[in-house]
């Protein structure tokens, strides 16, 4: 099992879950984060610590897509392992559908 940070992350990026990450896998995309799959180490830590709750067990019915998606851009972006205040259009967009295909963005972040 891993954890996967869904589309509800996209245009809020809270980063309460990079400081309890006991391994640092979590990485830093313009908007959104990831976890990289092959480097959590399944704890669940993270998953209570996300206000958008947007992070979630792969177990759950539809993950595959998302687990590709972490993998891909984790690879891509750099680790952020410190936490910082979420975008400033969080609050409003926590829980907007459609995010993905509205504001994804796949440049990377600054890490850190």
């Amino acid at each position: 099992m891993t954890y996967v940070v869904t589309d509800n992350c996209i245009a809020c990026k809270y980063t309460d879950c990079v400081e309890v990450c006991p391994v640092d896998c979590f990485y830093e995309g313009e908007n959104t984060l990831v976890i990289h799959p092959d480097e959590c180490i399944d704890c669940g830590v993270c998953e209570p610590e996300c206000p958008a709750d947007a992070i979630r067990p792969d177990t759950e019915p539809d993950m595959e897509a998302w687990v590709a998606f972490n993998r891909k851009y984790a690879e891509l972006w750099p680790v952020i392992t410190q936490r910082r205040d979420p975008l400033p259009e969080a609050e409003a967009r926590d829980g907007e559908k459609g995010k993905m295909e509205k504001y994804f963005s796949p440049a990377p972040g600054v890490g850190g």
